[in-house]
């Protein structure tokens, strides 16, 4: 027997345990640390840009055009795309969790070259970037000039041309999204000028590209040179221009009596900025900002920590009065949860280790499982840095939830042996050896269970696949390395530790004198309730319908609880940070939303400055995309310390700016914390798309979101249900005659090129700024650019010179349509965000939305994405996930047991077990997320466990000393009580400090904590109540059979004799 071996050679079992000790070590210098491992999906993007499009044109002549040559990807499970009228068209392809984004990048480009014959010349020469980058925002830098030395203009082309590229060449950095542009040299024209002297939009484009270039003419003494040659030079006719001046100076047209005609004549030149379309501010203050998304796979922690590294090195050479702030920061967050997840480890260890002293009676014997303890835990980290994963959240839970169970197997062992010695009066060597020989199966049965419970949990897929298969290596392999310790270093410890107790004394007799008269009145005590338990035992055996009946009841109320129990994917967090959304009315312009947005940021500090730390504002661009009447806003909350009341909480401040916002007139602001994993999605609550199967059409579709719309703002299961897109705008369409403009001799590309030039701006070439090259553009001055009747003020050249007017040749009128329009998995689609209402789930949220959405008209289907997805692949796969455990753990006990029978007992005390986490969950409103499914198969494996130790024992009473069932039975209960209690009480206390939590990564611990603890209660008294009883039940029915077939069998094998003679 492998203990035997070891307790003959007792350095060799140290041996083995220093080595994993340091292996850990090692291990856990090199680990990362992360809030969760990599869960987001990987999602390639590709993003091209046509400049003056509309959104309808970039979505028919670029975004389909991608979108159909994005077929046969491997592991693709969505496409999205969108098409707006800033020209920009972008489609994300989101993969499964552990595709490499490199290949799935590689994949995507491939494919790409496939459409790029079919898109506009002007797509293809602006270029097309594919890039890998997750979801949301890593956090988000800022940069403010504190003196007011620089305005934003200057902030802002700081940021791009100085912080951008070098932020982007960061390790983890995906892309940078900078809310700001960098300088550009503006010529804004006056069309009325331009027609007092005869000159077009085209002209001063065509001056501007001829006078701003640079030319080098070559060298004097290029080679060849003759022979002798002395002199080598370049020569340079021209560089790129470089100042306001002198581009207000380039002539357009000399006259004939030598006069000039220069750009300044016709409008004015200034160092302004490529676009002027975004607006951010920091606490009001004009701001750039900076927003940072990972690569996929990256590191949160370590990829911010470099951010934060390079900013600080930068930060060096910032002109004077620059400063960096951090308006989102997404990794706090992480180090304060990890960090509350380790204070609950090492106040499990704390409370274990009381709980085991109480109980054995004595600090020798206590010491034992207290040295197994970070042997096992750190082999256990030795495991996680082999298998390639981080020290997370779900790795901290697993490790603290192992911190009961581990302690487990050293407990029964030195529980026996403190039993052999006290009944038998045996030495301590002796009764190691003894005591190993009776515990030895049901340790391996134990880790044969909670393997065949777990292992499954590691083979889902998805999102939800990760978690499982986080939880479940640190679990198996926790309880690989306890019951290692336990066959090899315990029974060692047991042997030179332990002290002789002289038979039918207890070892608490020898503990410290001032504890003594405590320890020995709680064996008393003890004992009085063992002796209780056993004859409640014993009545239930003598009155077995009775306890049947009271265990149907049990049942059905499982089943009841069960039903009722709502579903969620994880738990919400306060995460420290909190995101605002604002919408403005169709057609309100940039001055209206930063109006909005001003209040919501003097909301913030001045009525919520007991828990704001910071708002930064960006206006122009939000989550459903960049246009004049749409923001976000992002706040930053004060340290959770500093937040201590459960009003200074972010949902509750959520909430209050929600009924403040409510009051704003014409517009729309909503209040929310993000997404309890920042890179599958923006917003909290649900992802939804509607999505156009029939081909109905844009405004069909229309229709069909506000009509759901308006029956879910009457559902009671739902809360803040809104689009997260952009309503159809009113558009100025512009009717060309083209008979009256071939007529008149005008180029068809001289029109569009005016118009475009004149409203939307024209790239011209690039000049010098700073040492860096910037860009040119060209357009009507801001007086001449806003209204309709500015186009009359335009002139066209034509063939033969003459000024031929707008008007002649063209009119307008007013439509409506989209200025950004979205497809889903190749299908027209709206996307629309909602929360659950207070006091209902997000998996009760998505029921209402389905069914909802089944009373839309027909051709209109649905579609969920980012967490919506993950957790409607979770929550079919439960069902399954529960199913496959329980068949695996039968299989492994027949195995084990070598019949049938014995695993049948085993399993109808199940639902006693779980009975307990479902009551407490739904006593304290929690749903069944992925923790609850988590702490329910360590609920299951730890009745299990009881359940085995008592089965166990009586098989050993009736097959070696010849007891009866109910004889044996209740003998067993008698022995196993204390040591199912303490390893019961301990897995209970482990947890207790997460049950009760209430700091950061609070939602985890309390939704894991509280299932554990309840079905410990129920796992624990109920299970060694019902085993008995089940054991006695299938033994009788199953052993008389058996009986029968051997009577039978023998009579047979007699009367064949018989004849035979």
């Amino acid at each position: 027997m492998l203990s035997k071996y070891f307790l003959a050679r007792p350095v060799f079992a140290w041996v083995i345990a220093i080595c994993i000790m340091l292996l850990g070590a090692l291990a856990i210098y090199n680990l990362p640390v992360a809030q969760y491992p990599n869960l987001a999906p990987p999602s390639i993007r590709i993003v091209a840009f046509y400049p003056g499009a509309s959104a309808e044109t970039v979505e028919n002549s670029v975004t389909q055009i991608i979108e159909q040559k994005m077929t046969g990807l491997d592991k693709m499970i969505y496409l999205s795309a969108t098409s707006d009228s800033a020209g920009s068209s972008m489609l994300e392809l989101t993969f499964a969790p552990g595709t490499d984004p490199d290949l799935a990048w590689s994949k995507v480009q491939n494919k790409l070259q496939l459409a790029m014959a079919n898109l506009p010349e002007v797509v293809q020469k602006s270029g097309i970037t594919v890039g890998k980058a997750t979801k949301n925002y890593l956090l988000v830098v800022g940069l403010i000039s504190e003196d007011g030395s620089m305005s934003a203009i200057d902030v802002r082309d700081y940021a791009q041309s100085n912080l951008e590229k070098v932020l982007a060449r960061v390790p983890g950095v995906g892309e940078v999204e900078v809310f700001g542009f960098q300088y550009a040299m503006r010529v804004w024209l006056n069309p009325d000028k331009l027609t007092d002297y005869h000159l077009t939009v085209e002209d001063v484009i065509l001056a501007l590209r001829a006078y701003n270039v640079e030319v080098s003419a070559g060298q004097f003494g290029g080679t060849p040179a003759v022979e002798g040659q002395r002199l080598n030079a370049s020569i340079i006719v021209q560089n790129l221009l470089q100042t306001p001046d002198e581009f207000a100076a380039i002539p357009l047209r000399t006259n004939p009596d030598g006069s000039v005609v220069r750009v300044k004549d016709v409008g004015r030149t200034e160092l302004g900025t490529d676009f002027y379309d975004i607006d951010a501010r920091y606490n009001g203050k004009p701001a750039a900002a900076l927003a940072i998304r990972m690569e996929p796979g990256a590191n949160a922690l370590n990829t911010a920590n470099a951010i934060k590294a390079k900013m600080a090195e930068m930060k060096r050479y910032f002109p004077h009065g620059l400063a960096v702030v951090y308006p989102y920061d997404t990794t706090p967050f992480v180090k304060v949860a990890i960090g509350e997840a380790a204070k609950s480890l090492v106040q499990a260890i704390f409370l274990v280790f009381l709980v085991m002293w109480l109980f054995m009676g004595n600090i020798r014997a206590t010491l034992i499982p207290t040295i197994a303890i970070p042997v096992v835990l750190l082999g256990t980290c030795a495991a996680l840095g082999a298998f390639g994963y981080s020290i997370n959240m779900l790795t901290m839970f697993a490790l603290v939830i192992a911190i009961g169970l581990l302690v487990d197997d050293t407990i029964v062992v030195v529980e026996n042996v403190e039993r052999l010695m006290s009944e038998e009066g045996l030495s301590p060597q002796e009764a190691t050896a003894k005591s190993m020989g009776q515990v030895t199966s049901a340790l391996i049965g134990f880790f044969l269970v909670l393997t065949a419970l777990f292992a499954p949990m590691g083979f889902f897929s998805g999102s939800t696949g990760v978690i499982y298969r986080q939880f479940t290596v640190t679990i198996v392999a926790a309880m690989f390395f306890s019951i290692t310790v336990a066959l090899i270093l315990t029974p060692v410890l047991c042997a030179h530790i332990l002290k002789p107790v002289e038979k039918g004394h207890e070892a608490a007799e020898g503990a410290t004198r001032f504890l003594r008269p405590f320890l020995l009145a709680f064996d008393r005590g003890f004992y009085r309730f063992r002796d209780g338990f056993v004859a409640l035992v014993g009545y239930g055996l003598a009155r077995k319908l009775r306890f049947i009946a009271a265990y149907l009841l049990i049942v059905v109320g499982l089943v009841y609880l069960f039903l009722r129990m709502p579903t969620s994917y994880l738990p919400d967090e306060d995460q420290g940070i909190m995101l605002s959304q604002i919408i403005m009315p169709t057609g309100a312009t940039m001055e209206q939303t930063q109006a909005v947005a001003d209040d919501v940021q003097r909301y913030f500090q001045e009525r919520e400055k007991e828990s704001m730390e910071s708002c930064m504002t960006v206006v122009g661009m939000g989550f459903s995309g960049r246009a004049q009447n749409t923001g976000m806003v992002f706040s930053k909350l004060k340290d959770w310390e500093l937040r201590d009341r459960p009003d200074l909480r972010v949902k509750p401040i959520a909430g209050r700016a929600m009924s403040a916002f409510s009051k704003l007139r014409n517009a729309l602001a909503f209040a929310f914390p993000p997404p309890p994993i920042i890179e599958m999605s923006n917003a909290i609550g649900f992802d939804f798309q509607l999505v156009d199967r029939g081909g109905v059409g844009h405004a069909a579709l229309t229709q069909a979101r506000n009509q759901l719309l308006d029956m879910a703002a009457k559902d009671p299961r739902l809360a803040r249900v809104r689009p997260n897109g952009m309503e159809d705008v009113p558009q100025y369409r512009i009717d060309v005659d083209w008979e009256k403009a071939g007529v008149q001799g005008v180029p068809l590309t001289s029109i569009h090129n005016t118009i475009a030039a004149a409203f939307g701006s024209a790239y011209v070439n690039d000049f010098i700024q700073g040492g860096r090259v910037k860009r040119v553009y060209v357009q009507a001055d801001t007086p001449y650019r806003m209204l309709p009747q500015d186009l009359d003020k335009l002139y066209v050249r034509n063939m033969t010179g003459g000024m031929v007017p707008y008007a002649s040749f063209a009119t307008g009128r007013w439509t409506n349509g989209s200025p950004r329009l979205e497809r889903f998995n190749a299908f027209p689609s709206m996307n629309i965000w909602g929360e659950p209402a207070p006091g209902r789930s997000s998996g009760e949220a998505m029921r209402a939305m389905e069914e909802l959405a089944s009373k839309l008209p027909e051709g209109i289907g649905y579609e969920w994405a980012g967490l919506s997805y993950q957790e409607k692949q979770s929550s079919s796969q439960t069902g399954l996930l529960y199913t496959v455990s329980v068949l695996i753990m039968f299989l492994f006990l027949a195995a084990l047991y070598g019949k049938w029978d014995v695993p049948l007992s085993v399993l109808l005390i199940l639902p006693l077990g779980v009975i307990g986490g479902f009551a407490a969950s739904s006593l304290r409103g929690l749903p069944s997320d992925v923790y609850f499914v988590i702490g329910m198969m360590n609920t299951l494996g730890l009745a299990t466990k009881n359940a085995i130790l008592i089965i166990q024992f009586a098989m050993e009473g009736v097959q070696h000393e010849g007891l009866g069932l109910v004889e044996a039975s209740l003998r067993a209960v008698r022995l196993r009580l204390r040591p199912i209690l303490m390893t019961s009480t301990t897995t209970g206390i482990a947890v207790l400090p997460m049950a009760f939590s209430t700091g950061a990564g609070a939602g985890a611990m309390v939704a894991i904590g509280t299932v554990v603890l309840g079905g410990m209660l129920t796992g624990t008294l109920l299970v060694v109540l019902f085993a008995p009883l089940f054991y006695v039940l299938i033994e009788k029915t199953f052993g008389r059979r058996k009986r029968h077939m051997a009577e039978t069998r023998m009579e047979t094998s007699s009367a064949e004799g018989g004849s035979a003679i």
